[in-house]
């Protein structure tokens, strides 16, 4: 009988490296490890190698980078989605992403089940069940650090020498990273104690600190079509090079390098460092154009809307109805969200340097001091009496009482 198959969320690092044999030795599976490829580049080199090294049948290397930018973090963008006000969702968007792939690859193998890497403790694991629960019920979810005996990285290597298994971590060198084309996240050793600070040195591979960053700024200017960014310096360009020329940009002036201390869906607080240098100005710039392009309302309303699709993306809960629903309103918010937004880049601040927009609702001879046709400054004594109306009863009542 032909043995049965389990497909591998493979990224080639210490828990995929160790789940292969692992896999194998425990359920006689035959291991198809499937890397998908959401921007993390120098991270693929050697995989090959490595799966087959370890015991996989065979690797799948998927490209869905575009994919991942188009449908995923352009719509978390035109939401404004940021997960407790610091968090912009990098490794959270990207993994219903990698679960939709892997199914499609289970599918085309006839596997029965997925396995993936993440801990217990981490947020992963419920992004990528509920992905595989939301699109393909039927396959079963093996998660090895919710099963074995290993307990830390060093039992992971020690795993592997045992074996004779080429480890691709050492255990001075063991922060958990998770890497694509939105960001860089970096978690463990001395992360782990939040009254610590980071060794930001050591630790950036996106950015430099913004002491190290030029003395003089860098101008930029982005437009953008109904929420969407299409062209950067007056050139249009496709969504991975912008995407990549904006990291590069705000890498070299220290944009986008945040420190925060969340709260996981499994309930523990975590602390991890993020480098997001061209997504932090890609949100600045979609905010400030929306300022200009959007009615005071729907601004206001789109702000809630953003905090709960925050919540939504970053507890794996992409593929559901209101989600989807929250899209929909989004969208139609974005109508309007075109024009183009200049940015001074300096030593880890961005500062607006003028927006234009086609759609622009903000009107000169209203808002200018010059007194116009458009606005009779004796209306406004009667507005503030009905605003005010609810204080002054209220005032009334307190005297008399």
């Amino acid at each position: 009988m032909m043995k049965k198959k389990i497909i591998l969320a493979y990224s080639g690092g210490l828990d995929t490296t160790v789940i292969i044999p692992w896999l194998k030795e425990n359920y006689d599976y035959e291991v198809i490890a499937v890397c998908v490829n959401v921007g993390q580049k120098d991270e693929l080199e050697g995989l090959q190698e490595r799966a087959m090294a370890s015991g996989a049948s065979k690797l799948y290397i998927e490209d869905v980078t575009e994919e991942f930018i188009t449908e995923y973090i352009w719509p978390t963008l035109k939401a404004g989605a940021i997960y407790e006000g610091k968090y912009l969702l990098g490794t959270s968007m990207a993994r219903p992403v990698i679960a939709k792939r892997l199914i499609d690859i289970a599918l085309k193998e006839g596997a029965e089940a997925i396995c993936h890497g993440c801990t217990g403790k981490g947020n992963d694991q419920v992004r990528f069940e509920l992905t595989v629960k939301a699109l393909a019920p039927h396959l079963k979810i093996i998660a090895p650090w919710r099963i074995w005996d290993l307990q830390s990285r060093e039992d992971e290597i020690n795993y592997c020498l045992e074996r004779n298994i080429p480890c691709p971590m050492t255990k001075e060198e063991s922060y958990s990273r998770d890497k694509n084309i939105w960001h860089l996240s970096h978690e463990g050793l001395e992360l782990e104690d939040p009254s610590k600070e980071p060794l930001f040195d050591s630790l950036l591979k996106l950015s430099v600190t913004p002491e190290k960053a030029p003395d003089k700024p860098t101008y930029i200017e982005i437009t953008f079509n109904k929420g969407i960014p299409t062209h950067l310096n007056g050139k249009e360009l496709d969504a991975i090079t912008l995407l990549e020329t904006l990291n590069e940009l705000g890498g070299k002036n220290g944009i986008g390098i945040a420190d925060i201390l969340e709260n996981r869906v499994v309930g523990m607080k975590s602390r991890g460092i993020y480098e997001t240098p061209g997504g932090t100005i890609l949100y600045y710039a979609h905010e400030e154009l929306e300022r200009m392009c959007l009615d005071k309302q729907t601004f206001a309303y789109k702000q809630i809307v953003g905090i709960k699709f925050a919540e939504l993306v970053y507890n794996g809960e992409w593929f559901t109805p209101l989600r989807e629903a929250l899209s929909a309103f989004v969208d139609s918010t974005q109508e309007t969200v075109s024009g183009t937004v200049q940015l001074k880049l300096y030593k880890g601040n961005i500062i607006s340097a003028g927006t234009t927009s086609p759609y622009s609702l903000y009107n000169e001879n209203i808002a200018s001091f010059t007194t116009g046709d458009l606005y009779d400054h004796k209306d406004a004594e009667g507005f503030i009496n009905l605003f005010g109306l609810p204080l002054k009863v209220r005032a009334l009542m307190k005297k008399q009482n």
